[in-house]
């Protein structure tokens, strides 16, 4: 049985993005919603209301609210991958992947600051990344990732981490 290529996201960026996550690949809730982060157990977005608790998050069944209340806030939103073969969400399942183009984002951002990975798989591609983006300057940047599958980290810690990555781009 051949697998399927499963195709990402597009980017949640604009003008004012001064820090940029990337994760590795949606998960099949993400996919099937046609939104990041849109597993329920995911921390991402409780992650961003902890951070900036004097702007209420829209609900998740408003998404374009969302990507605009994170955008209108200097956030931009992408993944490592454009597609890859997956079975289920698990980043260890990712087999073919093709990475995005982020040479092109770089015109989109003009106030990017610092570029965060949202969990290791991301991470390994930290150095391509800020190569293409013609952003070397910036310091590599790994963040526990907010996947239910990381349950190592508590909210409290991943918060601690998260916080220091949002202050170093001047977003809090």
């Amino acid at each position: 049985m051949k697998a399927v290529r499963l195709q990402g996201l597009p980017p949640v960026v604009g003008t004012q993005t001064r820090l940029l996550i990337l994760g590795s690949f949606p998960g099949s809730a993400s996919l099937a919603a046609q939104q990041y982060y849109a597993h329920a157990q995911n921390q991402f977005w409780k992650i961003l209301q902890a951070l900036w608790p004097r702007h209420a998050l829209p609900g998740a069944q408003d998404y374009e609210h969302r990507c605009a209340w994170l955008l209108a806030r200097g956030l931009g939103l992408w993944d490592v991958y454009a597609s890859c073969e997956r079975e289920g969400s698990l980043d260890s399942a990712i087999r073919k992947p093709v990475v995005n183009d982020f040479a092109a984002l770089r015109a989109r951002c003009p106030q990017l600051r610092l570029i965060a990975h949202n969990g290791g798989e991301s991470f390994r591609h930290a150095r391509a990344v800020r190569a293409a983006m013609d952003a070397e300057h910036f310091p590599p940047v790994q963040l526990p990732s907010t996947s239910p599958a990381n349950a190592g980290w508590s909210f409290e810690r991943k918060l601690v981490a998260w916080r220091e990555a949002f202050s170093q781009a001047g977003l809090l």
